[in-house]
């Protein structure tokens, strides 16, 4: 292949992943007005983004095994007809439900689109500079494209209805399929091994059944006989999961790349950095539009110094890790982050520039940490499981996306209602969540409304604390623990 070739190929792979990953964060913006004008509760808020991020966790080992047996560039192409055809019912979505399912039916395009994605990095890339600076790009994509979400909803909802977050993926998809079809060649199926319905079943289940028993912990009312009922049936389908990939002769997950530390490390700091990134960006971007009472558009204005730095990271950390080392990169990136989100707690109120310059900081750091997290994971594994290795990487983004929102969601949802005097409303719905407190003050005397819309705003307030902190502390952890690894040898 020739050089421009190649670097058109990436450049195809990178415009698709980039809708892949902005599709995760895009309603952030938009969520008040998507909540107001569809009459969502708290929970089905949390679905309406969830959704989306866990069936992409849960589909991604299998569909990267199909990628190795019937060819990555054939499960890029369906990904892409699902996605946009999923997109449209998306934009149209009359009821919370049917926005749920079709969220759920993206993630399906998206699942056959990811690994495929990578594994065409790693097949059409020989020179290993060369790959380097392309798996680099395509991290800045992943985690500035994941940044870059809200300020794209932004953008969209300042002259277009919400649904228009998704009508804009279709110029994309359908130039992205008639690129693939023209530039890149069928690659050769590694063939030999089947897809294993059960496993994703499993990992399916499992996921899903823990999300929601987080969840619904955080609610103002919580069902303790699901919730157990929820834990068990999680706990169990992850551990029949495991089980069954050490019994497989081709696993869904080879389970025996754990055994290598850096392997592990990579697998872990994918995971808290997109979980930080997103679970971040969801709070702030509330907090923007609901308690500093902004625009959608100015949110996302305002978290837009997070991505550039991203898309800045992501290819210098490619050009520094022939040198530096995959590891100690990775350990840098997070701290990195952990320094700018500590820094922006304090200056939460303080002029935009120094606000900007913290949440640069995180940017620049997830950007280093997604791309060093990346190069361990992917040249641990050999070329004919490519796609085994991207759907790993990938599922640690997804998954730390979807536990980002239904952790850090979480814990904003029970600081929000704890810290909601009881005097508030006699109306337990303000309890629930600040978009639904705002609309209940919406139906109030003016004088009671006021009232309420102040108090829920102050909660909520003290619930974004309480979250930064939460994420500070985990950073904090997992760049020690990352530290420690990278002192084994591999």
């Amino acid at each position: 292949m020739t050089d421009a070739n190649r670097w058109l190929v990436l450049a195809v792979v990178s415009s698709a992943l980039l809708l892949i990953v902005i599709d995760m964060t895009v309603l952030y913006t938009a969520l008040p007005t998507l909540t107001h004008d569809l009459q969502a509760t708290a929970s089905e808020k949390l679905w309406i983004l969830n959704a989306y991020a866990l069936v992409v966790a849960g589909l991604l080992p299998g569909f990267g095994t199909l990628g190795d047996r019937f060819g990555h560039r054939r499960m890029f192409l369906i990904g892409l007809a699902v996605f946009g055809a999923a997109s449209v019912i998306a934009a149209f979505a009359p009821s919370p439900a049917v926005l749920i399912a079709a969220r759920a039916l993206l993630a399906v395009g998206a699942a056959a689109m990811m690994p495929a994605t990578l594994s065409l990095i790693r097949l059409t890339f020989e020179d290993e500079d060369e790959r380097a600076l392309a798996i680099g790009i395509w991290a800045a994509v992943a985690s500035g494209g994941a940044a870059f979400g809200p300020v794209v909803g932004g953008v969209m909802l300042a002259h277009f209805w919400w649904g228009s977050v998704f009508l804009i993926n279709l110029p994309i998809v359908i130039i992205a399929f008639a690129a693939t079809l023209v530039l890149i060649a069928p690659s050769r199926p590694a063939g030999g091994h089947p897809w294993d319905m059960l496993s994703s079943v499993q990992i399916m289940v499992g996921l899903v059944s823990l999300a929601y028993a987080v969840k619904e912990m955080a609610r103002r009312q919580p069902s303790w006989p699901l919730i157990g009922l929820a834990l068990i049936l999680g706990s169990t389908a992850l551990v029949l999961f495991v089980r069954r990939q050490h019994r497989l002769p081709w696993p869904l997950i080879d389970l025996r790349l754990f055994r290598n530390p850096q392997f592990t490390a990579g697998v872990v700091g994918a995971l808290i950095a997109a979980m930080i990134l997103v679970g971040m960006e969801l709070v702030m971007s509330q907090r923007q539009q609901l308690v500093l009472g902004r625009t959608p558009l100015q949110a996302g204005l305002f978290i837009l110094p997070i991505p550039l730095a991203a898309f800045v990271g992501g290819p210098l950390a490619g050009l520094l890790l022939p040198r530096v080392g995959a590891v100690r990169l990775l350990v840098a990136g997070l701290a990195v982050s952990m320094l700018g989100l500590s820094a922006y707690l304090p200056l939460r109120n303080a002029d935009l520039l120094w606000q900007g310059a913290t949440l640069a900081l995180l940017g620049l750091g997830v950007g280093f940490a997604m791309t060093a997290a990346s190069s361990v994971i992917m040249t641990s594994a050999p070329r004919e499981r490519a796609g085994m290795a991207a759907s790993v990487e990938e599922v640690s983004y997804e998954l730390g996306g979807a536990l980002g929102i239904a952790i850090l969601g979480s814990v904003m949802s029970a600081a929000y209602m704890l810290n909601l005097p009881a005097h508030a409303s006699d109306n337990p719905v303000a309890f629930d969540s600040l978009d639904e407190a705002l609309l209940l003050a919406e139906t109030m005397p003016a004088d009671a409304a006021e009232r309420l819309a102040g108090l829920a705003r102050a909660a909520f307030e003290q619930s974004f604390v309480w979250v930064t902190l939460v994420s500070i502390l985990l950073l904090g952890a997992v760049t020690a623990y990352m530290a420690l690894r990278a002192r084994r040898p591999a």
